[in-house]
């Protein structure tokens, strides 16, 4: 295993593309936690990193983007999906848990890698709850893109999930609310070699993915 980050260090999130496994979105994280348990990260508002937009010709590329949010990324070794907290305003105010479910993260020398798998949970403070692209999920497991028992094991994950948030466990018992970086942590940047290091694909792409898109 790569060695951990220490805490405060610079990382960076990039989103390896299913169609040609590239290097696509990228967003530079500080450290706040790297153990066997957790994995948690800062992404302050202001961040600038890499994100997909279609050009006039419909082609997409990756352009710079602005984080809008102040945010805390906790991802958990070997699972689908990761918890964000977002906090908004001044002063600060904590607003949202969001529930992302992706590809277990992998780590690189510059950070860690992972894919998104549409699906999404938007939690409120109360632990009241909603989906998010529960439409565009189902509709990838119908065409094809989305493997039968793939999207099976994202279902099992969203109700591993469920369970959390109806049981009020961590991380959604309120633990992580009070939490803010230190006060000598600067906006983090993307490391001058996001693009270049090689990209870490997932192992199961071929089982998850049968048809290729991005």
């Amino acid at each position: 295993m790569r060695d951990r980050f220490s805490p405060g260090a610079e990382v960076v999130v990039r989103y390896i593309t299913r169609l040609g496994s590239t290097v696509g979105m990228t967003w530079p994280f500080r450290v706040v936690r790297d153990d066997d348990d957790l994995l948690a990260l800062w992404l302050p508002r202001g961040s600038l990193g890499r994100l997909w937009r279609n050009s006039p010709g419909q082609a997409r590329e990756l352009v710079e983007g602005e984080w809008r949010r102040d945010t805390l990324r906790l991802m958990y070794p070997g699972k689908p999906y990761s918890v964000w907290l977002f906090w908004e305003g001044e002063p600060r105010r904590f607003t949202t848990y969001y529930v992302n479910f992706e590809e277990p993260f992998r780590r690189t020398p510059v950070g860690f890698d992972t894919n998104d798998h549409t699906l999404d949970m938007v939690v409120a403070p109360d632990l009241t709850w909603t989906w998010k692209d529960r439409d565009e999920f189902e509709a990838l497991g119908v065409s094809g893109h989305f493997s039968m028992e793939f999207s099976e094991t994202v279902e099992a994950a969203s109700r591993e999930v469920l369970e959390l948030i109806e049981s009020g466990a961590a991380p959604f018992d309120g633990s992580w609310v009070g939490w803010a970086p230190p006060s000598d942590w600067t906006v983090p940047v993307l490391h001058p070699r996001w693009q270049e290091e090689p990209p870490t694909p997932w192992s199961r792409r071929e089982w998850a993915y049968p048809l290729p898109y991005r």
